[in-house]
């Protein structure tokens, strides 16, 4: 029998509808069918100029809207062939691992949820209130900061804004223990959660899952390890669990809140004093660029004529990670219900996923060029 879910259900944060192949309550099939809320984000940034196109990247997602921003000035600074002052890469830093920690405890409540767990689900929103908290302290906004810009960040921060930064961190620090501990330790937790949507680490390099989903099923990558301000001045181990079911996902997001505190706290502690923007002259070219961002690696394909955006192609970690969930991990799952659950652990944005929109023959070539090579 086929089974539809969706666009609309409870279960899901975002319209796309699930086609389940059934024999009774087991899947044996699934197919992912997207379309409704297509927006042809890529197509819009065309012929815009750096500060529109800023504008626009940070709405390609909610959840990782930080890190489009982030992702799009290095891209432009590349071309140009300059670097942000290093006190302005620290504070992307501290941003950057603020947004991870904020998108990671949302993606597990919303598991949590579809478990039916309401005092999980509650606590880690609980939670997440500290790390908002401290992100619109220091950026002004909750979801869409507008504290990147070309060159740099648009504000400075001293203790004032860092000091109550870390008070809510120890907050969290001392919650998250207490419920991570919920999680793996709670018998009827763990019986929708444990060998429920399994993938193995072949299948998720098959299917080409990217950050926790990925790690989650064994693949030892993050791609922070690479990026010049991470690897040059901070120390840090990329987490990972060779599980590959629900439980393995939701933990591996729950053990990498700590390490982006550490990052946090490494920044605040190691700020270097100076300048928080350079002026850049955008130069015509084009650039290939990544990012860690909080669902996994995002890359920007970015052709600038001067100071507009000629052309972009953008591959978000969710098309990959909804990929793979479809083809394995919803794959001989027992019930329904875990269906459902298993879609919600692979921490889908369905907004980032429909934002392609291709127009021409060059646009054809630089999208067939980027899912070859990533």
């Amino acid at each position: 029998m086929i089974l539809p879910i969706g666009p609309i259900h409870p279960g899901l944060k975002e319209p796309l509808r699930l086609k389940l192949q059934t024999e009774g309550e087991r899947v044996i099939k699934a197919e992912i069918e997207y379309g409704y809320v297509h927006r042809g984000i890529e197509k819009i940034i065309e012929g815009k100029n750096w500060q529109k196109a800023i504008y626009l990247c940070e709405r390609v997602c909610g959840i990782c809207s930080y890190e489009h921003t982030q992702t799009f000035a290095e891209s432009i600074e590349r071309i140009s062939g300059v670097q942000a002052p290093l006190r302005a890469q620290f504070l992307r830093v501290i941003t950057n691992e603020l947004d991870r920690i904020q998108s990671h405890l949302l993606a597990n409540s919303t598991f949590f949820k579809c478990l039916d767990h309401e005092t999980l689900f509650m606590q880690v929103l609980d939670m997440r209130e500290y790390i908002m908290d401290s992100i619109e302290l220091l950026t002004g906004n909750r979801v869409n900061m507008g504290w990147n810009v070309v060159g740099g960040v648009k504000m400075d921060a001293d203790e004032r804004f860092f000091n109550p930064i870390l008070e809510n961190l120890k907050i969290v620090e001392k919650q998250l223990p207490l419920t991570r501990e919920l999680y793996a330790e709670g018998p009827v937790v763990a019986l929708r959660s444990k060998d429920v949507g399994k993938m193995t680490k072949k299948e998720a390099i098959k299917g080409r899952a990217v950050g926790p989903i990925g790690r989650g099923s064994g693949i030892k990558y993050d791609f922070r390890e690479e990026h010049y301000t991470y690897k040059d001045h901070f120390d840090f181990k990329p987490i990972w669990r060779k599980e590959g079911d629900n439980y393995a996902r939701t933990l591996n997001r729950f053990d990498e809140i700590p390490e982006s505190i550490s990052l946090i706290r490494q920044a605040i502690d190691n700020m270097p004093k100076g300048d928080i923007r350079t002026p850049v002259d955008i130069k015509t070219g084009f650039v290939t660029h990544k990012n860690e961002a909080p669902r996994g690696e995002v890359t920007y394909m970015v052709e600038t004529n001067g100071n507009l955006i000629k052309n972009i192609s953008i591959r978000t970690p969710s098309i990959s990670n909804i990929d793979a969930c479809a083809k394995y991990m919803l794959k001989d799952v027992a019930t329904i219900a875990d269906a459902v659950a298993t879609y919600a652990s692979s921490d889908p944005c369905i907004a980032c996923a429909e934002r392609v929109a291709i127009t021409n023959e060059h646009n054809q070539t630089v999208k067939k060029d980027l899912f070859e090579v990533i």
